[in-house]
């Protein structure tokens, strides 16, 4: 029988963690048909993989790309290194549940991550069938934010919810899982994540217990990380539920020292049955909304407040009093920051700062670091995106080896040129691990690298017929040199693609094609069973 395309003479690596060898791969419609170590069919089309790494299509186990794919249906920064599927829906933030009541607070809550979407669904599976009517290059996973269903009931107040307030936040879950969600996400630095108590996540992460998972971007990552991953193992264990914990990192150079005892916690709670893991970025800085920065109770009541209080004077003022930190700093929750450690991503209106730190920002306006930083979220409307230096590179690579740790971007799907100074993770996450930590500075072996992208993801988030090369499986591939492949993608000129990747295919059609993009568009909506 004729397959549809075949792979010729790779070396397969096939997600297990099973030493690589010599094979062909046959695909037919969708699906692997056969793996051998030669196949003499025809085929409609050979790709001759001499040389080349042939392993599973790379699964981002945590993004943000559900805002930027009906605008980038081609996911261009994500194909082109490698990833086939991504799960979204992350850190809270999700485009449903959404309430007309609370619209507008919900397009302030994620304005950051794209201010320009229509709005004109309710449901999670309504924005989905949006998704797949546009068309997408990437498969997608879905999980509905907590952030997104609180405030479609309750707005940012900053109280535990009523009993009917909370029935109706397990409802707008409940129903997301019959959308097809995977799970429920956490964002517990953000607003209004962080109103939220324990008793509050553990009764929602309940709703998706037989099946679903609890994801969270814990209570703190700094100073409390300790504290916030007890939390966040606590409510997996009392909800029953699985739990994945958002790029785990130390954050703050006074708390790098975090690091090897939250692996330790992890460890002791996978050791009393907790199906927990972790996702991490193989870099030192992070990405998000720069009023992350501020107390929460300065962000009560929505961002109009907020901007507010920021023309205050007086509240200025205590604003000052409780963030200043140490050496000149700004200190928080999730740990301290030097001004140089703060650079401006993206913003709306002042182009000409993107890419300079808080510090080149005050030099420039002439004023404090602090008052310049309220002065431009003023000047933006409070939508700026801000890269922040706050890790350790021995504590990326020590989670980047550790069992329990997959790979995550924590970025959006953008298109070359589009979209400020992003964090260059949007573009080269998984090539850096395979260049940087694995060809280079040996810590993964190739096989173990290749797992934590593919199966790992796979069967945390239950996707049973992808993550690995077999026969019946997806045809999910990437094909790579292990001798080039490489991030290029930096924080001054994040926007390039990564070099190495030969061929990516996707549901067993080529979309990338030795440094072509074709204009092909076979991802699909993955939905919870």
């Amino acid at each position: 029988m004729t397959f549809d395309l075949l792979i010729r003479h790779g070396t397969i690596v096939d997600g297990t963690g099973a030493p690589g060898f010599r094979a062909d791969l046959g695909v037919r419609g969708d699906r692997i048909a056969a793996i051998a170590p030669t196949l003499d069919a025809p085929a409609r089309r050979t790709l001759d993989a001499g040389g080349l790494v042939v392993a599973p299509g790379f699964i981002d186990a945590h993004t943000h790309s559900d805002f930027t794919l009906l605008s980038v249906p081609g996911a261009d920064s994500k194909v082109r290194q490698g990833i086939t599927t991504e799960v979204v829906g992350n850190c809270g933030f999700s485009p449903a549940p959404v309430a007309p009541q609370t619209l507008a607070l919900l397009k302030e809550y994620v304005g950051f991550l794209n201010p320009d979407l229509p709005w004109n669904w309710q449901r999670l599976g309504e924005f989905y069938a949006q998704v797949e009517a546009r068309g997408c290059a990437i498969n997608v996973v879905p999980l509905v934010g907590h952030g997104a269903v609180r405030i479609a009931v309750m707005g940012f107040a900053n109280r535990p919810p009523d009993a009917d307030e909370l029935r109706r936040m397990q409802q707008l879950v409940a129903e997301a899982m019959a959308d097809g969600a995977f799970g429920l996400s956490s964002g517990l630095i953000y607003t209004p994540g962080c109103y939220a108590d324990t008793a509050e996540l553990i009764a929602l992460a309940q709703v998706v217990r037989g099946g679903g998972l609890y994801a969270t971007h814990m209570r703190g990552e700094g100073g409390t990380l300790l504290e916030a991953l007890a939390e966040a193992l606590r409510i997996g264990e009392e909800a029953g539920v699985p739990v994945q914990v958002s790029h785990l990192k130390a954050a703050g150079r006074e708390n790098w020292g975090k690091m090897a005892p939250a692996l330790r916690m992890l460890e002791e709670a996978s050791a009393r049955g907790l199906a927990v893991t972790a996702d991490i970025y193989p870099y030192t800085a992070g990405s998000t909304t720069m009023t992350s920065l501020f107390p929460a109770w300065s962000l009560e009541g929505g961002l109009a407040r907020f901007l507010a209080r920021l023309r205050d004077a007086a509240t200025r003022r205590r604003i000052v009093e409780e963030m200043q930190g140490g050496e000149g700093g700004w200190t928080r929750a999730n740990g301290s920051l030097r001004w140089e450690d703060i650079v401006i991503a993206s913003c709306r209106h002042q182009k000409a700062f993107e890419g300079q730190s808080v510090a080149q920002l005050a030099a420039a306006l002439g004023q404090e670091p602090a008052e310049a930083m309220m002065d431009f979220l003023l000047a933006e409307e409070g939508k700026v995106s801000v890269v922040l230096f706050m890790m350790s590179e021995d504590n990326v690579a020590r989670g980047l080896v550790h069992p329990l740790l997959m790979i995550g971007s924590d970025s959006l799907a953008l298109t070359a040129g589009r979209g400020g100074k992003p964090h260059p993770r949007t573009y080269g996450t998984f090539p850096r691990v395979l260049g940087k930590y694995v060809r280079q500075e040996r810590l993964l072996s190739l096989e173990a690298a290749v797992h934590k992208m593919t199966a790992m993801a796979a069967a945390k988030f239950g996707l049973a017929d992808r993550g690995v090369l077999a026969e019946g499986k997806a045809a999910d591939i990437t094909v790579f040199d292990a001798a080039t492949v490489g991030d290029q993608a930096t924080y001054a000129q994040p926007h390039q693609y990564p070099t190495g990747i030969a061929y990516v295919i996707v549901n067993g059609e080529l979309v990338v094609e030795q440094g072509t993009q074709h204009p092909v568009l076979p991802g699909r909506v993955l939905r919870k069973a």
